[in-house]
């Protein structure tokens, strides 16, 4: 879709065909005749924008939820948009911050937040949520057409009084005149999507220099980004939603540096306390922690809550005697301890007419598939097996999920 076909979306022919398109695809019809019937009553080029868009508005709905209805998208620029819990977290972290309204310390009222210079803002989904907090937002992005879509977006969702955007180079801007820099640089090349910050766009010495010239700044970033990465005095926060890793942020000028893992929808937060965590032998209950607290390097905190230690020092499984709940790990009753050997490992699950398992590993070079049509499972029972290294040993461990702790 280019910048005309997307503009006569706009227009009312644009949004009945739209309406239409939507209706067809909500009533179960392929690819070929959902087309046909669009192009019975609309230009060829109208009905392919408008059943594209519609297209990318079911598939929105899992991220956007309501909102998605009327919303605009391009595939990339749904990929890649924050889910609107994270931006509204974030949104308000901001908010709440006493950050200076227009870069110089002033208080913006009760009704407002600080003015955010938003670079590489894409479709605009942390643009929403930063209007929707208060915040007076000036957005750039490089693409004309996403400039036009969170425009539409902005105005969509009765949000344009706060929020103005434009075609603009991010690298070119001043965000010395903000509260605050919001950066979510494109992680996507010509081979797809990228890991290495160096190739972000813009590339991160150039992120880093508007960073420098920021009286605060916010870059979302990949969760897999290199600790090498982050400038030294800021703080990282990887967040976590429904126990997924979403992705990570790095914030300038809000306080002291360090690392944070946050979980999402709940809001609990986990930052370092200086815990160390001992090693010692496989108990009664195995905790796997949450990805953010993994990423984050916060894993002896979680082993402090649970009053466990680390079954070997470089993987990040925790067992304890105590049943402890906690949203900061799940939890495993476990059955068996044995140094990994298909042979024994399928006859237990054999002799216990185990037919359905769950496979998880740190630390184990197995491969999960391989392995599961080498068990040759069949039964009515489940099991949890979890691969992992002991003091350098591969080892299996046998569980069952605890779905309930009372400590």
């Amino acid at each position: 879709m280019d910048l005309d076909a997307f503009r006569t979306l706009l227009t009312p022919a644009g949004r009945g065909a739209l309406d239409e398109a939507v209706k067809i695809l909500a009533d179960g019809a392929d690819p070929v005749a959902a087309a046909s019937a669009m192009r019975r009553s609309h230009p060829a080029d109208l009905a392919a924008a408008a059943l594209t868009q519609a297209s990318l508005r079911r598939r929105a709905e899992a991220k956007f939820g309501p909102d998605a209805a009327v919303m605009y998208f391009t595939p990339h620029g749904l990929e890649q948009a924050t889910r609107p819990e994270v931006a509204a977290h974030r949104a308000a972290r901001i908010r709440a911050a006493g950050l200076p309204a227009d870069g110089i310390r002033a208080d913006g009222g009760p009704e407002g937040g600080p003015a955010v210079l938003d670079v590489c803002c894409g479709i605009g989904g942390d643009l929403l949520a930063l209007t929707r907090a208060g915040c007076p937002v000036d957005a750039v992005d490089l693409d004309p057409l996403t400039v036009e879509i969170a425009r539409a977006n902005a105005a969509a969702l009765g949000l344009s009084g706060l929020a103005h955007v434009r075609t603009g180079d991010a690298a070119l801007t001043d965000p010395g005149g903000y509260g605050l820099l919001f950066a979510d640089p494109a992680r996507r090349g010509a081979r797809g999507r990228t890991f290495d910050p160096m190739a972000y766009s813009p590339t991160w010495p150039v992120v880093l220099d508007l960073v420098a010239r920021a009286p605060a700044a916010c870059l979302k970033v990949a969760p897999g980004i290199p600790y090498e990465f982050i400038p030294e005095g800021a703080e990282a926060e990887w967040v976590s939603y429904r126990g997924e890793v979403k992705e990570a942020a790095i914030w300038t000028g809000m306080g002291p540096g360090g690392r944070r893992a946050t979980l999402l929808p709940s809001g609990a937060t986990l930052t370092a306390s200086g815990a160390e965590a001992e090693t010692g032998p496989v108990s009664r209950y195995l905790y796997e922690p949450d990805g953010a607290a993994v990423r984050a390097h916060l894993v002896a905190e979680v082993a402090a809550l649970v009053s466990g230690r680390l079954v070997d020092p470089r993987i990040a499984y925790i067992t304890s005697d105590r049943l402890v709940c906690t949203e900061w790990a799940s939890c495993y009753e476990v059955t068996d301890v044995m140094p990994f050997s298909l042979k024994r490992l399928r006859a237990v699950l054999r002799e216990r007419r185990v037919g359905v398992v769950t496979i998880k590993k740190r630390g184990s070079a197995v491969d999960v598939e391989r392995l599961r049509k080498d068990l040759r499972l069949s039964g009515g029972n489940s099991a949890v097996i979890v691969l992992t290294r002991i003091e350098e040993r591969p080892f299996a461990l046998l569980c069952q999920p605890v779905t309930s702790a009372n400590g």
